[in-house]
């Protein structure tokens, strides 16, 4: 019983984990390197994340300096960014790139802060999935005999009081990330 409750929470934490790192890479305004960790570059015939090829840092609130170990590859680092969903297209002076970000405009702030919400939502999904399965194995586990009817509804409570923890968690995420949208 404790073995599915710790399996349960291991993986409701990564849900949570990989909704960190989704919010990490939206664009809210101002320059954030985690927004390159999903372009990768054709080097050499290997798809690399642009952090290992280049040194990214923020030399402005809103702008991004990508300078490349080896200048054969600013080019290529150039055309993955510009054919990325990003929407920006980075400025090249021979050495480096530099990314601007404008500001946002209302409409976008909200768009973004829908796309959050949704992101958050399906989260929760996944998380009362993770919860739906461990119920399910514990009610087998009755089934076989190898739970009685108190464990069972001892080991219900704990895996409902973890999903609840959860879900607060990632309410508390989603109300983070859209109040820095709309401040910004």
């Amino acid at each position: 019983m404790n073995e599915v409750i710790a399996k349960s929470e291991e993986r409701m934490k990564r849900r949570l984990a990989h909704l960190g790192e989704d919010y990490a890479a939206i664009r809210a305004g101002r320059a954030n390197p985690a927004v390159l960790d999903k372009i990768m570059v054709d080097y050499y015939g290997a798809p690399t994340p642009i952090n290992q090829l280049a040194a990214v840092s923020i030399t402005e609130a809103r702008t991004l300096m990508i300078q490349p170990w080896d200048a054969s590859v600013l080019r290529s680092i150039e055309r993955a960014i510009q054919t990325s969903d990003l929407g920006i297209n980075p400025q090249n002076d021979g050495k480096a790139l530099r990314i601007i970000f404008p500001p946002l405009t209302e409409d976008r702030r909200k768009e973004i802060v829908k796309e959050v919400s949704k992101m958050a939502e399906e989260t929760k999904v996944s998380v009362r999935n993770v919860r739906r399965d461990a119920v399910e194995k514990v009610k087998t586990m009755k089934k076989n005999g190898e739970l009685t009817e108190d464990d069972l509804k001892k080991a219900e409570k704990k895996i409902q009081d973890l999903t609840d923890k959860y879900v607060k968690e990632i309410d508390s995420m989603v109300e983070k990330k859209q109040k820095e949208v709309m401040s910004i």
